[in-house]
């Protein structure tokens, strides 16, 4: 139906979404459907992930399978579910690979940053980004990810002066300190939708003198965008108001009208979407079959001209 972009996470699932993606792509490419190039697969590693189902003792799990093994130190976890250390993320990234079935991984993102700051400070925060990022790097040179970046909920969303706020300025001048201009930090996830538009509306934001709304920031870096929530967990797929019938015609169920406003939205490059029943699937591309709004359109009924 056209749709060739795979979003998961390692600790999805217990790591069965990782695994169930890995089955199919397998049997795919074996049938010959289509090229691996045709494919964009995307993961996340930071949260500490189960093994096919929550275990019946979890500290005993975690230390067994991480801290005795030399993957982590109990130190360097935060909120008792977060690590971004090199060493975790190679082990997250090797593991992904495996469970996906794939050499490399299009994109690799740090899961949800910004939980990190709950326990941290900004200082030892940015300290711990820098390792990280030049683990990435090392993983793209490697050939095991072709770019990296950060999948969030609050951190690009927040207001700056919140602790857990994320400023692309910096991460950005980390990612350059680094790797100079051929770095690979290329990409960030965040929800965007109807019922949580801050990406858009919100200048979070700080590029040289001006603060500008996170996609906005994003294009003046070239930085590529996903929109994570495009239907809010389903809550955006009924009871929309009637204005949104008019304004998406030719879409015919909410879930596509709320999927048309991400995909219509200037700077947003995917609109992502949970989806477990083929009914679903069917229903929510079939929006692709309708152009987004162009740029005049949507200012003119969602923006500011």
């Amino acid at each position: 139906l056209g749709c060739n972009v795979l979003d998961s996470a390692i600790n999805y699932r217990c790591q069965r979404s990782e695994r169930a993606i890995g089955a199919a792509l397998s049997a795919l490419f074996a049938e010959g459907v289509f090229r691996r190039e045709e494919i964009f697969v995307a993961t996340k590693g930071g949260f500490i992930p189960f093994d096919g189902a929550p275990p019946g003792n979890p500290v005993d799990h975690f230390m067994s399978t991480f801290v005795q093994p030399g993957i982590v130190q109990p130190e360097e976890i935060v909120a008792g579910c977060h690590c971004m250390t090199p060493k975790y993320l190679a082990h997250q990234i090797d593991l992904s690979l495996s469970n996906l079935g794939l050499a490399c991984l299009d994109a690799y993102y740090l899961h949800n940053p910004e939980t990190q700051l709950q326990e941290i400070s900004r200082e030892e925060f940015l300290k711990r980004i820098r390792a990280a990022f030049a683990f990435l790097e090392e993983a793209a040179d490697q050939g095991k990810i072709r770019m990296y970046g950060t999948a969030t909920w609050d951190g690009y969303r927040n207001h700056s002066r919140s602790r857990d706020h994320l400023m692309l300025a910096e991460l950005i001048q980390t990612a350059r300190d680094i790797a100079g201009s051929r770095h690979r930090f290329r990409i960030i996830q965040l929800p965007y939708n109807l019922g949580m538009p801050e990406a858009y509306n919100e200048r979070t934001q700080q590029v040289d003198e001006n603060w500008l709304s996170t996609l906005a920031a994003a294009e003046e870096y070239g930085l590529y965008v996903m929109a994570s929530a495009s239907i809010l967990q389903g809550q955006l797929s009924r009871e929309l108001p009637q204005e949104l019938r008019e304004v998406f015609a030719g879409l015919h169920t909410d879930a596509q009208r709320a999927i048309q406003f991400v995909r219509s939205t200037p700077g947003m490059g995917t609109a992502l979407v949970g989806m477990k029943r083929v009914e679903h699937v069917e229903e929510n591309l079939a929006a692709a079959s309708v152009a987004p709004l162009s740029s005049s359109q949507f200012l003119r009924f969602f923006g500011q001209e």
